[in-house]
């Protein structure tokens, strides 16, 4: 099969924001680069940070439980916005703009979220860097997803879904329908970059939200089990030789 990359996705802030890239340099084993690279820990997520950490910053990776995530507030689906120059700048419909500096300014974003996050779930208490990259699985991998699919799945639910409910890295044009599926195990090319499929990617309530409203609009995890019998959508990959990639770029099954 071939086709191109049609997409370049990254996610500065777990769960908050996103934004396309034109390009990015890709390394053997590890995650693409900036992404996830910030997060949001809870009341829940502390205990775990405390027991290991340096500076104040924990210093390996912790599980997705102890960060805010679209799973717990539909609202947080529709923050939007990325780096423009050395400040992140976010947006959202029922929030006023702000441009910040997660280093620096923690509390700030974490007041602009209040108001998204449901008042009986943990609380936000801090931003974090830290050693590890706050992806939701604990290796190195990329996330890897397919225009056709979404375009056969909203033909089968009779909507528009857009890409960014989905949050993937890289978004390519041209497979048949949900062939990504069949490439697990084998390897893919995008221009000189060479990525292993390892896994599909399970999904979770997360992906019921309206991504322009910040509102849950149907049940995912419930339509993507009754049409296709699970409940993945995408597939990650492992770096396996690195370099630079681009908008357009041929994509080699």
């Amino acid at each position: 099969m071939t086709a191109h990359l049609a997409l370049i996705r990254r996610h500065p802030i777990k769960s908050v924001g996103g934004e396309g890239l034109e390009q990015v340099t890709l390394h053997a084993g590890q995650r693409l680069p900036g992404d996830r690279e910030w997060a949001i820990l809870t009341e829940a997520g502390e205990r775990h940070a405390l027991a290991s950490q340096t500076e104040g910053q924990p210093d390996r990776w912790l599980a997705k439980s102890c960060f805010l995530r679209g799973v717990a507030s539909p609202a947080l689906q529709a923050v939007t916005g990325g780096w423009q120059g050395d400040r992140l700048v976010l947006d959202h419909p029922a929030q006023d703009r702000i441009t910040l500096d997660p280093a620096r300014d923690g509390a700030r974003l974490i007041d602009w979220l209040r108001p998204l996050w449901p008042s009986d779930a943990p609380r936000p208490t801090r931003v974090v860097h830290g050693a590890g990259v706050w992806t939701d699985q604990k290796l190195p991998l990329i996330s890897v997803l397919s225009l056709s699919s979404l375009a056969e799945l909203e033909a089968r639910t009779g909507g528009t879904l857009g890409t960014h409910r989905w949050r993937g890295n890289l978004w390519v044009a041209g497979w048949p329908a949900f062939a990504e599926r069949d490439l697990i195990g084998r390897t893919i090319r995008i221009g000189a970059v060479a990525l292993r499929v390892a896994e599909p990617i399970g999904r979770c309530d997360a992906t019921s939200a309206d991504t322009a409203t910040g509102l849950r609009d149907r049940d995912m995890v419930a339509t993507l089990s009754g049409l296709y019998g699970h409940t993945d959508f995408g597939v990650f990959a492992e770096v396996v030789t690195g370099g630079t990639i681009r908008l357009q770029d041929q994509v080699h099954a």
